[in-house]
Order: C-alpha cells, then structure tokens, then sequence
C-alpha cells in the first residue's frame, strides 16, 4: 500500500436540492470542510430548472475549489 502525499490543485463539486435554502445550506458546509483542505471557492454557477411533470423547481449548484496561495 502506498500514501499519496499531493496537495489537491483544483477540486469540482456538485449540489442538488428541492430548496435554495437547503442549497445553500450544503455550500457552506461544503466550504468549511474543505478550508480544512486549504481550498477556497474561486467560481460557482447555479441553475434552477422547473420540472415539466408538476412544477416544482430543483437547484442545483456547480462550486470550483482551488488551493489556498502560500505565499
């Protein structure tokens, strides 16, 4: 078994949920965790789409993390 030391460069995530608040809510506790990895949000992109069949709306989120600079 071997370790991989690498730091994580660029990380992409992707979100859904019946609520924006709900969307919201697992953003923030995405980007908490992942401070912890030295990553912070350099981009986010969010749609909301209207279900055909009855209405109802889903959101969805994409968040670009990228590592922290050192300088």
């Amino acid at each position: 078994m071997s370790l991989n030391l690498q730091t994580i460069r660029d990380k992409v995530e992707f979100f859904e949920s019946l609520s924006l608040e709900q969307l919201e809510a697992d953003i923030q506790q995405k980007i908490e965790q992942n401070e912890a990895l030295m990553l912070e949000v350099h981009h986010v992109q969010h749609h909301v789409h209207t279900r055909s069949e009855n209405g109802h709306s889903i959101y969805t989120a994409v968040v670009h993390f990228r590592a922290i600079p050192t300088s």
